[in-house]
């Protein structure tokens, strides 16, 4: 394992989440000189890359960090055995997925999208009395209470809703009421206005929700993804959107992305799209920066990586 950076590097890919420059400029402060490149670059053993894209050539650095969440793309085993640390950007997205957890609720619940397609039309829309309804004292499941999951509560409780959650080791988390075990998830969502999912895609989540789930949850229910697209299986979603099974969606991850154009998903009323952007504001090259920089501190004084996953 690397013991001092010598040198950082931005690999170029980091344009797929942030604007490169700006994130390599966000460590000008440190003393460690950084440059931005491109493939085909050498690394040794004090040199540190981060990227969002894996590399053969990464195997010859020091340390790699990955600018996202997820590193299924990145061979582990082959980091494990070359021993370079394999850092990723776990931990950072609570505020900004919580965020958008919320206002998927709140446009369903005050019809905030359903004015807008109608704006588009110049239309003076009126809704049915009993359409409207506020997330105040409606239940929110929770599905995966981690870093994602936490920051959706957290918004949850904050607005008086009913918040339960599912969560492996059952053991509590505040502001939420009743934690389940995975095993009880049917219980869980039984009686949920909001399922929002937040769980990572492991083999143990792929179609955690499917035909099954569908069916125990309320018809006026609302699914929320923003985990990972495998997570909710999109077929049968369409199956009980069309059923009436559950009232709606929103989904800011898909099994396919960029979604495709002839997904029925783009022309539902009740489902709202967005292109996997729950981590996209203004400043995340900076929310980004800080984990880097955290870590060549954590290198510098022989203390153990944040979030290593190799």
């Amino acid at each position: 394992m690397v013991t001092q950076v010598e040198r950082l590097f931005v690999h170029e890919s980091v344009e797929s989440v942030v604007p490169k420059r700006a994130f390599r400029d966000a460590f000008d402060d440190l003393d460690v000189p950084c440059e931005l490149v491109g493939d085909g670059r050498t690394y040794e053993a004090g040199d540190a890359v981060a990227t969002y894209v894996p590399r053969p050539e990464f195997l010859d650095a020091g340390w790699i960090h990955c600018t996202r969440a997820g590193y299924d793309e990145f061979d582990a085993d082959a980091y494990e055995a070359a021993g370079v640390p394999l850092t990723n950007s776990t931990g950072i997205h609570g505020a900004t997925v919580g965020e958008l957890a919320m206002g998927y609720m709140l446009s369903f619940a005050r019809l905030l999208h359903v004015y807008r397609d109608h704006q588009n039309e110049r239309d003076w829309h009126r809704p049915e009395y009993e359409r409207p309804f506020t997330v105040e004292d409606e239940r929110l499941c929770v599905v995966g209470l981690g870093t994602l999951g936490r920051g959706i509560a957290e918004r949850g409780d904050a607005m008086g809703m009913d918040v339960v959650g599912v969560r492996r080791s059952g053991d509590p988390v505040p502001g939420v009421g009743t934690v389940y075990t995975p095993d009880r998830l049917h219980e869980a969502i039984a009686d949920a206005r909001f399922v929002a999912l937040a769980v990572p895609h492991t083999p143990a989540t792929e179609a955690l929700v499917s035909d099954e789930e569908f069916g125990t949850m309320r018809g006026d229910a609302y699914v929320i993804n923003v985990g990972r697209g495998p997570v909710l299986d999109q077929e049968a979603l369409v199956r009980a959107l069309e059923s009436g099974e559950v009232a709606g969606a929103a989904l800011d991850v898909f099994e396919t992305e960029p979604l495709p154009e002839d997904s029925p998903l783009w022309d539902h009323e009740e489902v709202i799209v967005s292109p996997h952007k729950g981590s996209a504001t203004n400043r995340y090259h900076l929310d980004l920066a800080e984990v880097v920089k955290e870590n060549v501190r954590r290198i510098g004084s022989g203390e153990e990586l944040r979030n290593r996953v190799a």
